[in-house]
This record gives structure tokens, C-alpha cells and sequence, in this order.
């Protein structure tokens, strides 16, 4: 039987490393400040260090040459630039060279060399149509063994073995014994090499390369290219160790066959490099050999660079470990976010989560509280810790706005290690350090010795991550070079450490920012129609150094109480709606306040003022929904009337087409709830079973409004608060239409917290799904975040609920009404506004035990065996009252068939 399983140990050859997400990319998530591929020989680039792909492709703009191109230039006399070789050797077809043979050429290029060329370049142009005609036929036959693990079916590609053998060896043979330049003679040797090794003619390809290869005294680009074959068809007799040899030369000698012959030594033996390693002779090979047993390691490359300093301290392979060592580094300390211990380590619980919204249990509340709380992490939480910022630490737990105690040098002295990637996860490591500090010596004895000013740079940018910004820009002043890779990474550096070393960003630093360094600000603006569709880009641009200097000053602007500056720095505008936290909020509106902004704040902050429509309605918005959440409907009224010009909650549709991803803003329809207006007096009514998903008809239920008639079906904001005014006033009263007015405001108030059908109403959301607005943060701090807000939208943070404001008006009505119905809805209201109180204590009181701890799960159970006991003791008030005293109400027992959750409390 056939077995279509790729066999692993065949995959772990060419993924060295992955990661948890197959959707991840790691090359993504820091900012390759130190450019790798300026490197000098280019045939090296797949070799620096890259986690997305078996080798590195980032060539930027760098293709590696291609010997054999070359080697035909140089045949032409340099008659043919390098493009007018490749075309003539890849493109050009048979029929046009053999057109240009018989005088006739009608291809543009072989007109423009003339009818001479071919009497020039005779044996070079016959060889070419010969290769031409084999070229399609020249891959090895397909035989699949009986135990294959992974079958490719039939295939109808021709290959070697489509042609005559005796035919085509013996044309061969004869061209070659008819040529009479050596170079020309050996490529016909290599076809012969080539033909038998894809016929899996063994012994006859060595055979061919000994008779034919051999005696042409020339190891130039041809032989290699035989070479190549020879190991091949060495590996198909199973002579492991002469194949691996042979592809190692191919390795040392060649500059576009580097990644083949890699593959090649590794398919071929799996002691490859240590082997080779015994084999080397030469200290050319020795390095070599240590430079890929470097590349391969996984331990301190430092000590195989030492043994290659000691061979060669010029060698090229050196700059490339160097490379990727620096570049190994710069991944630990600059990752693209740097997140927090509340955030990152903050264990929340979702209630009515998107996934439930279809349920058909018909519960009036959430599940019993005895069933364990799923501890849901998003995808950043469960990769990465905490983060300690490069840039000069963190505010620590004082509050966004506020005054900053930090003094100059607390900021940019951050006594706390930088963080280093283990195999473990993202943490300390003294050992990164130590690492850091190797290498700097063993750079600055390198640049010593060396006379490529690499080793200057690399020593410059060593100290820039040891914050040494003062070092590293006199080492930059002191480098003379004509290199223009090399003088573009030297402006990058200095620009760098002018930047990051200022540990303070005033009116005059912006100044100086703008004047000396606005290529890296001010990004220049692409037309693109509106309408247009684009292309979906699932990472979006690579992390750059304008990005960099952005983190830098966002940072900054946070240490210094600026956070409206800071968060703006990374987001939009707009992008308060979906984390509506007071403080950030008012900071924000006092920047955009703010006169006589600098250059830099107007061109590079203020930019991110976007299209929220009318500003000052859009603040006024949120404003008002926070005093709303708050119960202060007097506060909420003012700023809604200021908020009526608010052009509603700033959305993108996102439709796919044939073309691509077409984005347009959203429209809001007639009718339709856009943050202010078209709201249902449902949202004074109570749920009779909880599904988020369905339609507001069925979730919920109106309650009797006829006594109050300034309550209209529907309402915007403006109206809403008014009418809750009304209702509060109404509520001072002693009454039963007093117990009816506090019962509707409690309703409100709960309907609208983060256990309530209309939850999204003041969050600045457009529906009940989604987002942090059903989140139990475990902080009490007013502000999650510690370094800047570039992890904006990576971090759910809604202020939380007060849930004693909804039992409060609740309990005037329990004093006021004699309706026992009504006191018996009301106590069930009051329980579950208790059971959120619950929810947020459980979240500030998550188990803090290691999953490794050998006692995990009796640690765990006897935590949540405490949680249990103490919210039956202070979270079950009205549950308990409810069933005491109302049993035999009508209420009591629809509730008990309709609600699980209540049901399963009766029953204990």
C-alpha cells in the first residue's frame, strides 16, 4: 500500500526551527536594525540568520551571481553585459541560434551581434544549441521504491531517460573529441557527467568525469558544475563520504550553488560537517568546515569564530557568523512590543463570548459559578511575559497623565536586564549578556587586526544595545569608507544613537528631529484611489527603523506623562473606541487642544488625528458614555449634547473580490445603531434567556412603561439621558412608581454592563460581541499599560463596572415596592449584579501556580475549592433572599425551569 506521509526527519532538513502559530513569522517581530546583507560577498546571503525559511532570501536587491553567466561573459570577451548573457544563454531558444548559424537572425539581440559573432564564437554557440536541445530532458527519473513512504503518482515530465542513451553519449562523445577550446571541450565532459548521473548510469557518470573532466587541467566554473554531478551520482551509489566531499567543494567553490550543495551534504551524510571537518587539508577548507559547523550549531558560535579569527581573521565567513550573531542578539533585545505583567500574565473571563451566541439554553444568566472559569489568554499573553523596554524603562504603576516622579537619568539607566529569547520562552537570561559581552570583545580584537571597516560597525552597533551610545558614535566618526552599503548603515547608526540617547523629548529636540531626521517621520504619501482593491498583506510592512525611532519617542512620551502624544505616536485617533479608558482619553483631548503644537507635533502626531468626523463630538462621546456607566446621567446629558454632531463609530467594511481586499468606510443604514443614536427602550427591559446572538426581540423583554412616557421606543443618547434624569427624580419619591423608576435605571445599568445584552452601549462599540468589554481585569490600576500603547489594540481594557450602582437603585425598590413579583424580579437582578462582583474578585484572585509544579492540579482544586466557599459566604446575598423568602412566587418559578444557572443554586 502507498503511503502519502512525508516522512519528519526528511521536513527537519529544511526547518531547522518553528514556531506555535503556523501563521507566525518571526523575521517580523523585530526590527533588523543591523542590516545583515552588507556583507561584501553576496554569494553568502542565504547563510545570515533567518527563522521564516530554510535560508535567507532577503537579497535586497542583491542577486547572487551566476557562475556560469559569468564564466560565458567572459568566453564573449565581455561583448554581452551580464543580461544580454543570461538572455542569450537561458532565453534565446534553438531555433533562433541556429538561425543566427545560417546567417539569418531575426532575434533583436543576435541582430544586433551581427553574422560575425557566430564565426567568432563557432565551438561556443554549437555548444549552446546542443544544450538547448537536451536542456528539457535534463532531470533524473522518478523511481519510487515499494516502501515508499509518500508516492508522487504518474508523471508524464520527460527526463533523461526519455532520449537514446547509446544516441545521445555517443553525439556527445564526438563533439567533445571535436572541440578544440579546452573550456567548451569540458562542457561537453559535464553533459556526459550530467546525462549518465540522470539515467542513474552510475559507475559511467564517474567514469565520464575521470576520462573527460580530469585530463582538461582547468577547476574553473565547468568543473565545479561536473563536480556537482559527480557527487550526485556518488550519493546514488552510496558513497556517502567521497559525495559529501564533493559537494563540500562545490560548497567552497562555487557562488550560486552554495544552497543546493548545503542540502546536498546534508541528504548525503549525516555526520556531514564533522566528517568534512577530518577530511580538510587546506586552512581554506578548515575554515569552511568551521563556518558551517557554526551555522549549524545551536550553542555559542564565539569559540568556532575564534578558531576561524586564528585562520583567517579576513575571512568574508567570518563577517557572516559575525552577522548572524548580531543578528540573534538584536532579536532578544528589540522584539517589535514590549508587553506587561498585568496585561500579559492577566488571566480573564469572558461571559456571553462570540462563540455562544447561538446557544439555545434558554438561561436568563450565565453558567453555574461552580462549573471552573476557563482561564483564556489571547495569543500574545500565552507567548510572551514581561518585557523590561530598552529605551529607559517603565512608568511603572503611576497613572497615565499624572505627574511623573522618574528622574532624568532613572530613565534612560534602567538597572534591569535586558530580556533575552530562551528556549523556554521570552525572560532573564544572564547568559545573553555574558553572550553580548563576548562578542564585543571578540569584535573589537577583530577590527584590530582586520581591514574591512565591518568590524567597526559591528563594534559601533555592540555598544548601542549595551546603551554605550556615546562609544558607539565615536567609533562611527572615527570609520573612513567608500562602501555605500556600509556608509548607509554607519548615517542609520548615528541617527540611532542620537535619537535613543536623549532621555528627554522637548520642543527643541522635535525641532532638531524634524530638521535633521524627517526622512524617518514623515512618510511619503501614496494616491491611491479609494475605491481601488489591494492586495492582502498578512504582516504588513517589515519593522523598520522609522519604526524603531517611533517606539523610541512613544516611549518617551509615556515616561513623561505625555500619553496622548505617546499613544498617538502608534495609533489613531479612532483607535480609542476600543479601549475607552478615561485617562488616555483626556490626555489625548488636551494634545489636540494644545496651541501652537511644534513642527513635529503637527506633522508626525496630529496626523493621527483621523477621520473620527467631528472631534470634538467624538470625545464628547465617550465622555459621556463613561458618566453614564458611572450614573452620573446629569454629567452624561451635557456632553451628549455636545456630541450631536458624532458621525458614528469610525468603521471599515473589508469585502474580497477577484482583484484583492476592497476596504471602504462602513455606512451606517436608517434604523441602525452607530454609537449614538437608535437605541431600544428594551435596554430598560430584563433578558429572559441569554443569547448574545439573537435579535434584541428575543433576548429580551420590555418592562410596563405606560407611567412613564418621556421613554420612547426608540432613542438616541441624548434622549436616553434625559430620560433617566427623569426617571432618578421620579425615583426620589416614596411611591410605587418611585420603586418602578429605580427598578428601570438598575436595569439599565445592569443591561449595560459587561454582563448585559446591551454591553457594547457605552464602550464606543457597535454590538455585543467582541473586544474587552465582557473582560474581569485582575488589575486595580487605572492604566494597563507600562511602556507606551504601540500593544494598543493587542490589549482589551475597558474601565470596570460598579455593579453596587445598579444594586443600589435596585434596593430603593426592594424598600419601596408591596408587589411581591416585582421584588422578586428585582432580587434576582441584585443576585446576578452580585454574581459580577463575583467575577471581577475571582479575576483579581486567579491561581498563581507554575504548570510545571508537580502539585499543579491539587494546588489548583484547593484554590478553586476557596473561591467557592467564599462566594457562597459573600457573593450569594440575594440568591439566598430569593429563595428563602419568594419561593412560591410566579417569578421564582419561571426562573427555576428557565434558568440553569439558578436552578442549579435551588438545588444545593
Amino acid at each position: 500500500m502507498k503511503k502519502y506521509i512525508l516522512s519528519m526527519a526528511v521536513l527537519s532538513l529544511f526547518y531547522t526551527k518553528s514556531d506555535a502559530c503556523a501563521w507566525s513569522d518571526p523575521d517580523y517581530e523585530y526590527f533588523n536594525l543591523f542590516t545583515q546583507s552588507i556583507i561584501k560577498d553576496k554569494s553568502y546571503l542565504p547563510f545570515l540568520l533567518t527563522y521564516s525559511n530554510r535560508f535567507y532570501g532577503d537579497y535586497k536587491g542583491n542577486p547572487i551571481p551566476d557562475d556560469n553567466i559569468e564564466t560565458w561573459k567572459k568566453f564573449f570577451n565581455n561583448q554581452l553585459n551580464y543580461a544580454e548573457t543570461e538572455n542569450l544563454v537561458y532565453k534565446i531558444s534553438m531555433s533562433d541560434l541556429n538561425a543566427l548559424k545560417n546567417g539569418a537572425p531575426t532575434n533583436p539581440l543576435l541582430q544586433k551581434l551581427g553574422t560575425g559573432f557566430y564565426q567568432k564564437y563557432r565551438e561556443g554557440i554549437d555548444y549552446l544549441i546542443e544544450a538547448k536541445y537536451l536542456e528539457p530532458y535534463m532531470s533524473i527519473n522518478y523511481v519510487e521504491s515499494p516502501d515508499s513512504f509518500y508516492s508522487y503518482g504518474p508523471s508524464k515530465k520527460q527526463n533523461a531517460t526519455s532520449i537514446d542513451y547509446a544516441k545521445t553519449v555517443n553525439a556527445l562523445t564526438s563533439l567533445y573529441n571535436a572541440a578544440r577550446n579546452p573550456e567548451i571541450k569540458q562542457r561537453y565532459g559535464y553533459q556526459l557527467v550530467r546525462f549518465n548521473h540522470y539515467t542513474r548510469n552510475y559507475d559511467a557518470a564517474l567514469e565520464a568525469f575521470k576520462t573527460y573532466i580530469e585530463p582538461i587541467k582547468q577547476k574553473g566554473t565547468v568543473y565545479f558544475m561536473a563536480l556537482d554531478q559527480l557527487a550526485g551520482a556518488q550519493r546514488g551509489k552510496e558513497m556517502n563520504a567521497d559525495a559529501n566531499w564533493n559537494f563540500f567543494q562545490v560548497f567552497m567553490n562555487s557562488k550560486d550553488r552554495k544552497e543546493s550543495a548545503f542540502v546536498s551534504m546534508k541528504l548525503s551524510d549525516t555526520a556531514s560537517f564533522s566528517n568534512i571537518m577530518k577530511r580538510a587539508g587546506t586552512n581554506d577548507e578548515k575554515n569552511m568546515a568551521y563556518f558551517l559547523l557554526g551555522y549549524e550549531g545551536f550553542t555559542n558560535p564565539i569559540p568556532i569564530m575564534e578558531k576561524m579569527y586564528d585562520i583567517n581573521p579576513d575571512s568574508e565567513i567570518l563577517k557572516v557568523m559575525a552577522a548572524r550573531s548580531i543578528n540573534e542578539l538584536e532579536r532578544s533585545y528589540l522584539p517589535i512590543y514590549y508587553y506587561t505583567s498585568d496585561a500579559s500574565d492577566n488571566v480573564y473571563m469572558q461571559k456571553g463570548n462570540a462563540d455562544d451566541h447561538d446557544t439555545t439554553f434558554k438561561d436568563t444568566k450565565a453558567e453555574p459559578a461552580e462549573v471552573k472559569k476557563e482561564e483564556k489568554l489571547s495569543f500574545w499573553q500565552k507567548i510572551v511575559r514581561f518585557f523590561k523596554n530598552l529605551f529607559g524603562g517603565s512608568k511603572s504603576d503611576s497613572v497615565a497623565g499624572e505627574k511623573n516622579d522618574q528622574s532624568d537619568d532613572e530613565l534612560l539607566n534602567n538597572p534591569d536586564r535586558i530580556p533575552f529569547y530562551t528556549k523556554t520562552g521570552y525572560g532573564y537570561d544572564e547568559k545573553t549578556k555574558d553572550y553580548l559581552d563576548d562578542l564585543e570583545k571578540f569584535t573589537e580584537k577583530t577590527k584590530k587586526v582586520s581591514k574591512d571597516e565591518y568590524w567597526q560597525i559591528a563594534d559601533a552597533y555592540l555598544k548601542f544595545l549595551k546603551k554605550d551610545y556615546k562609544g558607539s558614535s565615536e567609533i562611527l566618526e572615527d570609520i573612513k569608507t567608500t562602501n555605500p552599503e556600509y556608509l548607509e548603515e554607519i548615517k542609520r547608526m548615528k541617527v540611532l544613537n542620537d535619537i535613543v540617547s536623549h532621555p528627554k523629548i522637548d520642543a527643541e529636540f522635535e525641532d532638531h528631529l524634524m530638521k535633521d531626521y524627517a526622512d524617518y517621520f514623515v512618510k511619503k504619501e501614496v494616491k491611491k484611489d479609494s475605491t481601488a482593491v489591494s492586495d492582502y498583506d498578512y504582516y504588513g510592512e517589515t519593522p523598520s527603523t522609522a519604526d524603531f525611532l517611533k517606539d523610541v519617542l512613544a516611549n518617551r512620551y509615556f515616561l513623561q506623562g505625555e500619553d496622548g502624544k505617546s499613544f498617538l505616536m502608534s495609533n489613531k485617533l479612532s483607535d480609542l473606541q476600543y479601549n475607552p479608558n478615561s485617562s488616555l482619553v483626556k490626555s489625548v483631548e488636551d494634545f489636540y487642544k494644545k496651541p501652537n503644537k511644534t513642527q513635529f507635533e503637527q506633522q508626525i502626531i496630529a496626523k493621527n488625528m483621523d477621520n473620527v468626523g467631528n472631534i470634538d463630538a467624538f470625545f464628547s462621546m465617550i465622555y459621556g458614555d463613561r458618566a453614564m456607566k458611572q450614573a452620573d446621567f446629569e454629567k452624561a446629558k451635557s456632553y451628549y449634547e455636545k456630541a450631536q454632531g458624532f458621525a458614528g463609530i469610525p468603521r471599515m467594511n473589508y469585502n474580497w473580490t477577484d482583484k484583492g481586499e476592497k476596504i471602504t468606510p462602513k455606512q451606517y443604514a436608517a434604523g441602525e445603531y452607530n454609537g449614538f443614536r437608535d437605541i431600544s427602550n428594551l435596554v430598560f427591559g430584563h433578558n429572559v434567556w441569554e443569547s448574545f446572538g439573537s435579535p434584541e426581540t428575543e433576548s429580551m423583554e420590555a418592562e410596563d412603561y405606560s407611567a412613564f412616557p418621556f421613554i420612547k421606543a426608540s432613542m438616541n443618547k441624548l434622549e436616553l439621558a434625559d430620560a433617566l434624569i427623569q426617571l432618578k427624580k421620579i425615583g426620589n419619591g416614596t411611591d410605587e412608581k418611585a420603586a418602578k423608576a429605580s427598578q428601570l435605571i438598575g436595569n439599565l445599568l445592569y443591561n449595560t454592563s459587561s454582563l448585559g445584552y446591551y454591553r457594547q452601549l457605552f464602550v464606543m462599540d457597535i454590538d455585543n460581541t467582541n473586544g474587552g468589554k465582557y473582560d474581569f481585569w485582575n488589575t486595580d490600576r487605572k492604566n494597563p499599560y507600562k511602556y507606551y500603547y504601540k500593544n494598543f489594540l493587542y490589549t482589551t481594557y475597558v474601565e470596570p463596572d460598579n455593579f453596587d450602582l445598579a444594586i443600589n437603585y435596585y434596593q430603593k425598590t426592594l424598600k419601596l415596592s408591596k408587589d411581591k413579583e416585582q421584588r422578586a424580579r428585582v432580587l434576582f437582578q441584585m443576585a446576578s449584579a452580585e454574581q459580577g462582583k463575583y467575577y471581577q474578585y475571582e479575576a483579581k484572585n486567579a491561581a498563581k501556580i507554575s504548570y510545571s509544579d508537580p502539585q499543579y492540579s491539587e494546588k489548583e482544586q484547593a484554590h478553586q475549592a476557596e473561591l467557592d466557599n467564599i462566594r457562597n459566604q459573600k457573593y450569594r446575598t440575594y440568591f439566598a433572599q430569593l429563595k428563602s423568602q419568594y419561593a412560591d412566587s410566579e417569578t421564582m418559578k419561571g426562573l427555576a425551569g428557565s434558568c440553569s444557572y439558578f436552578g442549579y443554586f435551588l438545588k444545593r
